[in-house]
């Protein structure tokens, strides 16, 4: 069932960015992943040492904050034509755009609690609506739902949508507990058996779909229709935490987000390395000039006094670091 719904894009808004704080408590969060609850309350950004990993990125490499809201109001970043990035606001219903000269601006309004972004083959705008109902839907050029019904019931009886990647078939795989194609015409399927699904991306061919599994990467073989066969595990995370948002490069390396950073894998489900982050991170995109340029949001933002920041419907907030990488990422895919 496809409906419209209505949406503004809005001027720029200059966005304030503040000090960053004291040191955060991996272990505690590493703890909380591996039991599958809730992260403790964010202590602060971390010091930490990039290492070299071949291809991917230099040793000596600085992360820097380019971007700081309070509240569940970042992830699910992609990256734009002009080498900035994408990322949705759950809390204010919108979609921010980070300039590649960091300057903020709010994109679209009225998301519907927009969680996660993706862009299709015709450059429209796709999100996961986490507002119940819950839908599938386009943002551009209009706020169309693709998909909202899974066997009879809403899709937001499955649980909370989390993150989507489009295809080049007109459609979007997504995970919510577990991982679902939404077909061009509306129609949704469940892909996995039995799986603990957190990020989702496509191979650069498309014909590989990767999920996160609580500490391992799952792998699908895409089939024509979308539909995929021959699950298996395809890499395990060696560097601690649960999978989430992910990312590929042109070179067909993953990339995960968890607890202690970005953990890198090759095409061949090598485990090549992790690039630690400054903050728990929850999504990763490439982008900036040339697509040479890594983004991520971390858990947790501090004030301008350096304290942790504990409001919003999460009691936290979320800053997006970007790091120059070897590595580059496609050109002519989100992320």
């Amino acid at each position: 069932m496809k409906r419209k719904r209505k949406f503004t894009i809005a001027r720029c808004l200059p966005i304030a960015v503040c000090l960053l704080g004291s040191a955060l408590a991996l272990g505690q969060f590493a703890a909380a992943q591996q039991q599958g609850g809730a992260p403790p309350q964010p202590q602060g950004p971390r010091d930490v040492m990039v290492t070299e990993i071949p291809g991917v990125v230099a040793a000596g490499s600085q992360w820097t904050k380019v971007y700081q809201v309070a509240g569940n109001s970042a992830d699910g970043i992609i990256a734009t034509k002009d080498g900035g990035i994408l990322t949705a606001q759950e809390d204010p219903n919108s979609v921010t755009k980070i300039d590649k000269n960091d300057k903020s601006s709010v994109f679209i309004s009225g998301t519907n609690g927009g969680g996660s972004l993706s862009v299709d083959s015709k450059g429209r705008i796709l999100v996961v609506e986490r507002t119940p109902p819950m839908a599938i839907a386009y943002l551009t050029p209009e706020h169309k739902i693709i998909a909202d019904t899974f066997q009879g019931k809403t899709v937001g009886a499955l649980g909370r949508l989390n993150d989507l990647v489009a295809d080049k078939k007109g459609g979007a795989y997504f995970t919510d507990g577990g991982a679902y194609y939404a077909s061009a015409n509306g129609t949704i399927t469940r892909l996995d058996d039995n799986l603990r699904t957190n990020g989702i991306v496509l191979s650069p061919d498309q014909k590989t779909l990767y999920v996160t599994n609580m500490k391992e990467v799952v792998a699908f073989d895409v089939q024509p229709d979308g539909s995929v066969k021959n699950q298996r595990s395809f890499a395990q995370l060696q560097a601690g935490g649960n999978g989430d948002g992910s990312t590929v490069d042109s070179a067909g390396r993953i990339y995960v987000s968890t607890g202690p950073g970005v953990q890198v894998i090759g095409p061949d489900g090598k485990y090549l390395g992790l690039i630690p982050t400054p903050r728990p991170i929850i999504s990763v995109a490439f982008s900036g000039p040339k697509r040479k340029t890594l983004y991520i949001v971390g858990a947790g933002a501090a004030d301008a006094n350096g304290q942790e920041i504990h409001v919003g419907p999460q009691k936290t907030g979320r800053t997006i670091y970007k790091l120059p990488m070897i590595a580059q990422g496609i050109k002519g895919q989100p992320k």
